[in-house]
């Protein structure tokens, strides 16, 4: 393979014309430039340059040699400059996966501040449950993932992969307008057992957080619809069609329903960054700041 620091070398001896050029602008000296001329053609396996008494000259596979050293170097150049922008915390890519409800106020809120600080980082956005998304995160394909845990249904994350923890989110109780639990403090779900109910999909399980957490209570919920989407799930309590447990990032903002703080065992998730400890990319380590910065504020409203 042809050595870069030669080829750079060949470029100096053919446009300055002479070994002695080459040396001064590459504060080599002279004998230093002629043995890196000749380790040259050993790796090129041809002659390069033809020397005389007083003179030097390229053959014309040495002007070649040297035309294509340029495009080279240029190339090496543009190289060296893209992974110094990738270096740098304010250039370069990131690449996010989350969850819906995290798409609320979560992200929305680290990334207002992160690009207005890093505004050159390009940002691939990529939504999905964290479950579906983390062999992309383990392949790389994405920097960092937002994931949720329940405290009723835990997870341990894969090998090589560490889950920062952001903040707790309550589990909300979310009934209709004008019912009766809603003029209430606290409720536990129990007394709302024979009630309809819109929960979720189960995560890797046909079994949801709420048949869960109702089965620690002593019943079984009816279920009327299961949906992941809390547009749905809100829309369908608004309605009067059942009610509902919700995680507070999916009910924040929602008009025309009535939330409800649960008594008894607290449900609730646990939110976290999932990354990769090798993953060099220095903005991640500043979006996860970010990141944190936003948990607290979300945090300090939940209190």
């Amino acid at each position: 393979m042809l050595s870069s620091h030669r080829l750079r070398v060949l470029r100096e001896v053919f446009r300055t014309g002479s070994i002695a050029g080459a040396a001064r602008t590459l504060r080599l000296s002279p004998s230093a430039v002629s043995h890196q001329l000749s380790r040259l053609e050993e790796e090129a396996g041809v002659g390069l340059v033809e020397r005389g008494a007083q003179s030097l000259r390229l053959t014309a596979a040495g002007r070649r040699l040297a035309t294509r050293a340029q495009e080279v170097l240029d190339i090496i150049e543009a190289a060296e400059k893209d992974l110094l922008a990738q270096a740098r915390a304010d250039a370069g890519q990131l690449r996010i996966g989350f969850f819906a409800s995290a798409g609320y106020r979560l992200l929305p809120l680290a990334l207002s501040t992160f690009t207005a600080r890093h505004p050159a980082v390009e940002l691939d956005l990529v939504l999905g449950q964290p479950h579906e998304l983390l062999p992309d995160l383990e392949r790389g394909a994405l920097d960092v993932l937002v994931v949720f845990e329940h405290a009723l249904d835990p997870w341990k994350p894969p090998e090589g992969v560490e889950v920062t923890h952001l903040f707790d989110e309550p589990q909300l109780l979310v009934v209709p307008p004008g019912h009766p639990a809603g003029q209430r403090q606290r409720v536990r779900l129990a007394d709302l057992s024979d009630e309809p109910w819109i929960t979720t999909y189960g995560t890797d399980t046909p079994v949801s957080v709420l048949e869960r957490a109702s089965a620690l209570e002593g019943f079984n919920p009816m279920i009327r619809c299961r949906s992941d989407h809390y547009e749905v799930t809100l829309g369908l309590v608004k309605a009067g069609l059942g009610v509902a447990l919700v995680p507070s990032l999916g009910a924040q903002g929602a008009a025309g329903i009535q939330v409800c703080r649960l008594d008894g065992p607290r449900l609730y998730r646990r939110i976290g960054a999932a990354t990769r400890p090798t993953n060099p990319n220095p903005a991640l380590r500043s979006f996860i700041d970010y990141l944190r910065d936003a948990s607290a504020q979300i945090r300090n409203a939940l209190r």
